[in-house]
């Protein structure tokens, strides 16, 4: 078994503390809400688990044969637990928010989607697996990450 950087287990959980994270962020999120999607970014919202206030963050959509995937590249971060508590979400790009329900897919069932969502976005997502993992790894490295890299199968509510 190869040594990983990371342990991707079901407390991993990284941060945007890096300013330049934050910022890339706040641009995301504004230009998605102004209807200018980078490459299927979302304003994700969803209830928060003890206040019930909404809380938003910017996501990338990510389509598979018509069906649509929320993959957490940080891992067990807020909006994921948020979501586990309470299912029901929105996706908002520009004028248009659509509601939805999600339903969590089960780690050895992540192994497609890891490598799609990598191979789409790994030129912004790859920092947060430390070199552990790219679009080329084998399907014995993507199901060892899987526990660590929550991923929501999204339905119309």
């Amino acid at each position: 078994m190869p040594e990983y950087k990371q342990t991707y287990d079901s407390k991993r959980v990284i941060t945007a503390a890096e300013g330049s994270m934050r910022v890339f962020n706040r641009i995301v999120a504004r230009l998605t809400k102004l209807g200018i999607s980078l490459m299927g970014s979302r304003v994700l919202s969803v209830r928060g688990r003890k206040t019930g206030d909404w809380r938003s963050t910017p996501v990338n959509l990510l389509v598979i044969d018509g069906q649509r995937y929320l993959v957490a590249p940080r891992g067990h971060t807020q909006w994921v637990r948020n979501l586990r508590v309470n299912p029901e979400g929105r996706l908002q790009l520009g004028r248009t928010v659509e509601t939805f329900r999600a339903e969590e897919v089960a780690d050895p069932d992540k192994t497609d989607v890891l490598r799609l969502y990598l191979k789409k976005w790994a030129w912004e997502v790859g920092t947060f697996f430390s070199g552990d993992v790219t679009k080329n790894s084998p399907d014995a490295t993507l199901h060892h990450i899987a526990p660590g890299v929550p991923v929501f199968k999204i339905h119309a509510a």
